[in-house]
């Protein structure tokens, strides 16, 4: 699958998107093709590699604060890795357990797997007797999206 970078009308990069997609924004006039690839055709018209918007999109929310929390978001910041045992995970952990007060945030989730989820139960770490192999830490936009691909 080809992946079309999408710039801002001012020419900033804004994210990558499908060929697919690409396609579409061109034919709905959202955006223009930027540069192409001038061998490859799609009926008449080049297989765009670039593509950029017609109207500016406001971004400066992104970069004020980092992501926020997801589920998704903790395993991609963990590569799926249990943060307990280093096995696949699965599920997240909260390492203050909810009905403690722990709330879904980057530095209190970390990536399990089922067993240890299991195991720690409705205890923190340390009174369950594991020890975390990482430290929970609020990641970047840039570091959580090269951390899902």
């Amino acid at each position: 699958m080809d992946a079309v970078l999408v710039l801002n009308a001012d020419l900033g990069p804004l994210h990558q998107v499908s060929l697919r997609h690409a396609v579409r924004m061109i034919f709905r006039r959202v955006a223009e093709i930027h540069e192409a690839e001038p061998d490859r055709l799609i009926g008449v018209y080049p297989v765009p590699r670039v593509v950029r918007l017609v109207r500016y999109v406001v971004t400066r929310w992104r970069y004020s604060a980092g992501p926020a929390w997801s589920r998704a978001g903790v395993l991609a910041r963990d590569s799926r890795r249990c943060g307990y045992c280093g096995q696949t995970a699965t599920t997240i952990d909260h390492a203050l357990p909810r009905s403690r007060g722990g709330r879904n945030t980057w530095l209190n989730t970390v990536a399990a797997c089922g067993g240890c989820n299991q195991r720690k139960g409705d205890a923190t770490p340390a009174e369950a007797g594991m020890a975390l192999r990482i430290r929970p830490t609020a990641p970047t936009w840039a570091a959580l999206s090269a951390a899902r691909r």
